[in-house]
């Protein structure tokens, strides 16, 4: 590439950073960081392609000017986990709103198949959730308590498995990013087809709004962070896929660090919706107003806290 050509498509980018590190705007040191590897990968390349020239004297001078402004916001807040999650998650996730969209996408179109399947395919339910589970919800179901499997074991014990093994999925979908989006699409899919099947089953033997009142008690909670989950495996799989300016390698790990700090984020509510799950679910005998006030209040949660308050923080910061 020439050096006009290298320097048109990358000067806006330089002068945005520049900007920002010499008239002290709001920038967090998270961000301060990425956009100084994307600076020094540039810098790698003007030095093995214009060695001499004022491009690399320009890029030399920014990425030193960064280096310090690094070093001097290093030192870790007191308030350091109160701020991650009040203001740093969130200004930092409003940059991935368009990967949760497509991530949401998969898996509804994901549970549209599972419920189509369930609905003209009757062992497709089994096949997916397993006979055991099919028959001893039968067997509720015939009792007049179609979510009894969620009474039985201890609170304290059901709690602490359903956590556990929600946050496994979690790093699951996380880790599938590995082998590109596809592996967490996988990991989206299945679990798609599978909540689709089993909304579906309750559907057909005519309980749907009573199950429905007790299992999306902790559902709301449950799915939309599974979902989450997911946009951060998409995030990491993506950063393989289209590396951008970076080097494939330094984009791998810039999309490994955000991908870990999404699912890091989810932990919180999926202790919620084992709590919930483990204490609550169990009393599907609950006023209808009260599972309602409950379901409605976890999903305003999630909606708000991943998708409102970053962009009102988005346009708060960025005003300034």
């Amino acid at each position: 590439m020439r050096e006009a050509a290298f320097v048109k498509q990358n000067k806006e980018k330089w002068i945005a950073f520049e900007h920002a590190i010499t008239k002290n705007n709001t920038l967090s040191p998270d961000a301060l960081a990425d956009s100084y590897i994307q600076l020094t990968n540039d810098l790698s390349y003007a030095q093995t392609y214009y060695p001499d020239s004022k491009t690399l004297l320009y890029l030399n001078s920014i990425a030193s000017q960064a280096h310090q402004k690094i070093y001097s916001t290093k030192k870790e807040s007191k308030n350091r986990i109160i701020s991650f999650w009040k203001t740093e998650f969130p200004l930092f996730f409003f940059q991935h709103q368009k990967t949760l969209g497509y991530t949401f996408l998969i898996f509804i179109v994901a549970c549209g198949i599972g419920t189509l399947s369930a609905l003209y395919d009757t062992s497709f339910v089994r096949l997916i959730l397993g006979d055991a589970y099919v028959n001893e919800t039968l067997n509720n179901i015939a009792k007049g308590d179609p979510t009894g499997i969620y009474k039985s074991g201890s609170m304290v014990g059901s709690f602490l498995g359903i956590t556990i093994n929600n946050i496994r999925v979690a790093f699951l979908a996380y880790a599938f990013g590995v082998i590109t989006s596809v592996g967490t699409g996988y990991i989206l899919f299945s679990n798609g087809i599978m909540l689709g099947a089993f909304i579906t089953f309750f559907y057909t033997k005519g309980v749907l709004f009573e199950a429905s009142m007790a299992i999306w008690l902790h559902g709301t909670i449950e799915i939309s962070v599974i979902i989450i989950a997911g946009c951060a495996g998409m995030v990491m799989g993506n950063s393989i896929l289209f590396p951008k300016t970076f080097s494939r390698r330094t984009s791998f790990m810039k999309g490994a660090k955000d991908g870990l700090k999404i699912v890091v984020s989810t932990l919180p509510f999926f202790i919620i919706a084992g709590f919930i799950e483990g204490f609550i679910t169990r009393y599907s005998n609950m006023p209808t107003w009260l599972a309602a006030t409950i379901i409605l209040s976890s999903l305003f949660l999630i909606v708000f806290y991943y998708i409102i308050y970053p962009f009102r923080l988005n346009k708060l910061y960025g005003a300034q």
